[in-house]
């Protein structure tokens, strides 16, 4: 799959194994996951049943702050804030709100807001988090791996941390050479848990 610099699908059912191939290039592609993933394994086997899919991610866009889209004034109380692109005003009017008040928070127009607070405002507002795109990248990543799974495979275990995520199903309980299988997909792609 273009974007992908590994991606590879085995199954102990050769037809079933290019048919989920085909499946898990279009949940990837639906849910914008092709830029996010740099390798992607998928091993199957109905006779046991289990569904294993073992991943390395790319690196992730960074946070975005609120200085990244707008211009921001603050004194004392009150802080102005220019925005340059509208990308971001949703989450940003969230935060604001929950932490000023949507009383405190003034928008007279989709460029402007305007912030009169009860409490001395951070001076360092322009260096706030608006968005991590990491946040919800692992939702993304368990929701893609549930639809690509055979349908009834719904006893699962997930794991992310750092740039590696592994994701296996099956119909029946987990069992110890679920790790054993595991371990060996990670090999197999060259990679390490």
């Amino acid at each position: 799959m273009a974007g992908l610099e590994y991606f590879e699908v085995e199954s102990t059912e050769p037809d079933g194994g290019a048919v989920y191939k085909e499946i898990a290039a279009d949940v990837l592609l639906d849910h914008n996951l092709v830029r996010v993933i740099e390798k992607l394994r998928i091993y199957i086997d109905p006779e046991i049943p289990i569904f294993i899919a073992v991943g390395v991610l790319r690196k992730l866009p960074t946070e975005v702050r609120l200085r990244d889209f707008s211009s921001v004034a603050v004194e004392g109380q009150t802080a102005t804030i220019a925005i340059g692109d509208e990308t971001y005003l949703a989450p940003l009017l969230d935060i604001l709100w929950e932490k000023y008040g949507k009383s405190a928070v003034d928008q007279p127009d989709r460029f402007n807001i305007t912030i009169t607070a009860d409490q001395p405002i951070d001076p360092n507002l322009q260096d706030m988090i608006v968005k991590d795109p990491s946040e919800t990248l692992f939702k993304d990543l368990i929701y893609a791996m549930t639809n690509i799974a055979p349908e009834g495979f719904k006893v699962r275990r997930e794991r992310y941390g750092g740039d590696r995520f592994s994701y296996v199903a099956s119909e029946n309980t987990l069992l110890v050479p679920a790790d054993d299988l595991l371990n060996e997909q990670w090999a197999t792609m060259g990679e390490h848990p």
